[in-house]
């Protein structure tokens, strides 16, 4: 498929399990990928290089690079590979992970290493840091309590009413990297999602010229709804709630498009001690999501493997194309 003769631009939003899904997917369609990827964890193997070499966390960022990655399995594998030895002082970490702190210790910087790496593992597309800084999330709570740090806001069990981010270095006003906002403003489509609403998606909007950019773009804008539910942020949450809270925090309706999976996820089928934030799956409210103003796709988008439940790649790689299809 051709947008005036050349391939179409697709900008993927986001951050966690969720974005690779929908890039494995895209990197087998013929359109112009590009993935603005959060970096504003703060837990695991990404928080403790992000303390320790003060720099902007690797962890979303190395999934990303694999996931368009054209390299052979193996070198993906070495590249995602975690010691788990617990005595040693390397356990938990992955490989990629030390890789990108090495590489942002030799260029000087996260987005100068991101894109060295994504030229030597022959990476499919553009993947670019949300800001070229480490981020730090700052919630607000229905209560009126605040907390600060993805870690520390999920651990509250809080329901969040708003959600900022700041520079880690000096609790200023981020900017967005390089080359983000024109990414947006030229693209055909942008997809947000999926991946945790909170922690992964509304970070990269809180950046003041991503929010500006994804309002005025021409671009169409298409949410994929998350299957599940998750502990500390979207509990008891509808597909509606999460397209309200997008709204709510742009302050305009800019959704266009909901991917939601109606399709019954079977008690069974999610290893509950392996992937604990899950709780219940989101449920539908889809006259809500025509109040917000959004076409509705809804369909069986549920792939099993792993021990969890995941968007099936294909399946909704495949609507996307419909969408950029239809909309030409």
């Amino acid at each position: 498929m051709k947008v005036n003769n050349r391939r179409p631009k697709v900008v993927v939003i986001g951050g966690g399990t969720g974005l690779p899904v929908v890039l494995n997917g895209l990197k087998e369609k013929d359109c112009n990928i590009t993935a603005v990827v959060t970096v504003a964890d703060d837990g695991g193997s990404s928080g403790n290089l992000r303390k320790h070499f003060h720099m902007a966390p690797p962890g979303d960022l190395r999934n990303v690079l694999n996931a368009l990655s054209t390299w052979p399995e193996i070198y993906k594998d070495i590249f995602q590979y975690r010691f788990d030895k617990k005595e040693h002082n390397l356990s938990q970490h992955t490989i990629g992970n030390l890789v990108i702190a090495a590489m942002t210790e030799m260029q000087g910087n996260i987005y100068d290493a991101v894109q060295k790496l994504a030229h030597m593992m022959n990476v499919e597309g553009h993947v670019y840091p949300a800001s070229e800084e480490s981020l730090t999330l700052h919630a607000k709570f229905y209560d009126g309590t605040e907390a600060i740090g993805e870690t520390n806001i999920t651990k509250q069990r809080k329901m969040i009413r708003y959600i900022d981010v700041k520079r880690s270095s000096d609790g200023g006003k981020p900017k967005a990297s390089r080359k983000v906002v024109a990414a947006i403003m030229e693209a055909d489509m942008i997809v947000l999602g999926p991946g945790s609403l909170f922690t992964s998606i509304l970070p990269n909007l809180m950046i003041d010229e991503i929010r500006e950019a994804v309002l005025n773009t021409t671009a169409q804008v298409v949410y994929i709804c998350n299957i599940m539910t998750q502990k500390g942020e979207t509990e008891n949450f509808s597909d509606a709630d999460h397209v309200r809270v997008l709204h709510q925090h742009l302050k305009q309706h800019f959704v266009d498009t909901v991917l939601v999976n109606i399709e019954s996820v079977p008690s069974d089928s999610v290893d509950s001690d392996h992937y604990d934030e899950y709780l219940v799956q989101v449920s539908h409210e889809f006259s809500g999501l025509r109040d917000e103003g959004c076409r509705v796709i809804s369909d069986n988008f549920l792939d099993f493997h792993d021990g969890g439940v995941f968007h099936n790649s294909e399946k909704v790689v495949n609507e996307l194309m419909y969408l950029l299809s239809d909309s030409v």
